[in-house]
């Protein structure tokens, strides 16, 4: 492999026109990579950042606070420990614009009393006098009785959890359950890390998903943002509980077996001045660029200047935190098109054309940052698992630094969620192509891991639906108890519902997706309280109670994503490669291919069904079903034999050297494995 950054053009030769793009990306990589490794104390120093700003108590309870903020002439440290006298702890200024302050301990004690307020006030060269939450803040509240102002405490609580249990391994197959603590309770307010930990873990464990991606834990003023306009990027969000009770979390799901994820912003920031980063030594440019460039239209929110220093320091220390403090075991990034592009994507329709991927097109120092933020997580924690949230599929996203790709470990397949939704809107089942279907489920990059997905959290927002209220809409609310007659709308519903699952996950990628509730068809869409619902909290819940219900038909889509999650972590597909699609009938709207060692087939026929059907496999032998669509304890129809056995011919079928024979009911799929 060639060292020079160019290495992506031996995997995909029609980059060879851009080799000189991609030298030039990799060498203003390693230029920043080898000024970081000058630091004193190499990258390890330079990336545990909040060991050195921030606050930090010593083991003699002297505490040391460290700010950096070049546009500041004085600073101060005030708060409740000094009745928020500016003139009794004043900082001292370096030549780089650090402020220090060293409290030593009074009575043996820390001089700042756990949980109390603090704050750092500083003087501009107008003469003005700012205050501002410290950057590094560990824990920020609000008291909405008060103001709606976050304010930043200092956090040294006696009892500081420790985690007890040691990281799950890294799974061989990505099975992701992306899960939001705010919305976990079946109850109209916020939920909490300690019931999330104690009535949904046990949840995602029991369905067979090794994975867990939290979402909007950094601190986020406006709730409704959905935990992406950041405001404390080392403040887990305190509507949820404690640090120490999220801390509990992570360590209770590593128990279960579960790695878990951290949704990580760092595309952008929320413009906040009180209580964000913005404007924090009183300049435009402290963490973010000046002018039109350090801001996001569309997002309105702030960019960051990924080509500073100190900018560097604080977003790389931030994921060591979450990974050091609060045992996170990788990182799903979000905006990752915003950071590539210097357009941001606003606006721009990828085609594919490789010539969007570089030139003035591209963002160098985002690029460059993200380079530098894989390669760092990835050499100092080998089991690192890293997701990128891309829409434009920009060429080596998924492939090691070192040949000129990005360095994540997953890309986010967002055509997938986006193919089922228009069909489900806008094409009658008698014209679904089989042919799409497959082209969109296989169209990534070659050696490039993807993350499939049928929806995700975007696709459950208000203002869309979910594929279970696409399917069954109002219904949902009549006709799914078992007390009811099965409605034709229920039983198409149910039956899709379970086939675009199996689809996506069997064909889709090397990893799978899921947000919490769509596994059993949740009921109602997720809007969170603003000013046009009343505020309400009615749906910015989970219904877990409609699954509870024994008598309600929830459970059947449950049960079936709990039979899929557990049949793939048997044969493990999704790390096996790409499946081998055999047959894709128009006229029968059958789908058929191999992969990881098994047989998946599908007849998307809205009322045919086949006797005798010939498909191909390059398997001899014999087979049984092992798992199926149409399974009555899937709310199917029973219309197969589950315990048939199924015998090859020799001859070539469909480019395959074998033959079987099955029966093959309308709207339903199995998956069929060698004895």
């Amino acid at each position: 492999m060639k060292k020079d950054g160019s290495g992506l053009t031996v995997l995909d030769p029609w980059l060879e026109p851009f080799k000189d793009d991609l030298k030039k990306r990799y060498a203003y990589y390693t230029q920043w990579k080898n000024r970081l490794q000058k630091f004193p104390g190499g990258m390890d120093a330079f990336t545990k950042g909040y060991e050195y700003y921030g606050f930090n108590v010593a083991d003699d309870n002297t505490i040391t606070y460290r700010e950096w903020a070049p546009n500041a002439v004085t600073a101060s440290l005030v708060g409740d420990f000094n009745e928020w006298d500016v003139e009794k702890h004043t900082m001292t200024r370096n030549e780089y614009g650090v402020f220090e302050l060293i409290l030593p301990p009074l009575h043996g004690q820390p001089a700042i009393t756990h949980n109390s307020k603090v704050k750092i006030t500083m003087t501009l060269p107008n003469g003005e006098r700012i205050y501002r939450l410290p950057a590094w803040s560990r824990r920020v509240t609000q008291d909405l009785s008060v103001s709606p102002t976050y304010e930043s405490v200092f956090w040294n609580p006696d009892q500081v959890y420790r985690l007890k249990h040691t990281r799950p391994p890294r799974p061989a197959s990505l099975r992701i359950y992306e899960a939001h603590v705010g919305i976990s309770t079946p109850e109209p307010r916020v939920g909490t890390y300690t019931e999330f930990t104690k009535n949904v873990l046990p949840r995602i464990a029991a369905l067979g998903y090794n994975a867990i991606q939290l979402m909007a834990v950094m601190e986020h003023a406006y709730y409704a943002s959905f935990g992406y306009q950041v405001t404390s990027f080392f403040a887990p969000s305190s509507r949820y509980g404690t640090p120490e009770e999220l801390k509990e979390l992570v360590d209770t799901a590593h128990s279960m077996g579960l790695v878990v994820l951290l949704d990580v912003v760092h595309s952008h920031a929320c413009k906040n001045v009180d209580d964000g980063l913005n404007m924090f030594d009183g300049s435009d440019h402290c963490y973010f660029h000046e002018g039109a460039k350090g801001r996001h239209d569309l997002w309105d929110s702030r960019l960051f200047n990924y080509g500073n220093f100190e900018v560097l320091r604080f977003l790389l220390s931030n994921l060591r935190y979450w990974v050091e403090v609060y045992g996170f075991d990788g990182f799903r990034f979000d905006g990752v098109t915003s950071m590539l592009y210097v357009h941001h994507g606003i606006g721009y329709g990828f085609s594919g054309d490789y010539h969007e991927y570089f030139g003035s097109n591209v963002d160098d120092e985002s690029v460059m940052y993200l380079q530098l933020a894989n390669d760092f997580l990835h050499e100092q924690y080998p089991s690192m698992i890293t997701v990128a949230e891309d829409v434009s599929g920009m060429p080596g996203s998924c492939r090691p630094v070192r040949e000129g790709g990005l360095g994540f470990d997953y890309r986010l397949a967002m055509a997938v969620p986006d193919t089922w939704i228009k069909l489900l809107k806008e094409v009658k089942d008698d014209d679904w192509k089989m042919g799409h279907l497959v082209h969109i489920l296989t169209n990534r990059r070659h050696l490039e891991n993807t993350i499939a997905y049928c929806e995700s959290h975007d696709q459950a927002l208000v203002g869309d639906k979910t594929l279970a209220f696409w399917l069954m809409d109002k219904e949902m609310y009549t006709n799914m108890s078992d007390l009811t007659p099965l409605t034709p709308i229920i039983d198409r519903g149910l039956a899709l519902h379970k086939m675009i699952r199996l689809l996506t996950h069997g064909l889709g990628g090397e990893g799978y997706l899921n947000f919490e509730g769509n596994e059993f068809g949740h009921p109602e869409w997720l809007d969170f309280p603003r000013d046009g619902n009343g505020s309400s909290f009615h749906y910015a819940r989970r219904q877990w109670n409609v699954l509870d219900d024994h008598l309600l038909r929830y459970k059947y889509l449950n049960e079936w994503d709990k039979a899929m999650q557990l049949t793939e972590e048997t044969y493990g597909w999704l790390h096996s490669a790409q499946g081998y699609v055999s047959r894709k009938h128009e006229g029968d709207k059958v789908i058929v291919f191999e992969r990881g060692g098994v047989l998946f087939v599908f007849n998307f026929h809205p009322t045919e069904s086949y006797v005798d059907y010939r498909i191909g496999t390059d398997i001899a032998g014999k087979y049984k079903m092992v798992l199926n669509t149409d399974d009555r304890a899937f709310l199917g129809h029973g219309r197969v034999d589950a315990s048939g056995e199924y015998f090859t011919t020799t001859g070539d079928w469909d480019g395959r050297a074998h033959w079987l024979q099955v029966y093959l009911p309308s709207r339903s799929a199995f998956i069929l494995a060698p004895v």
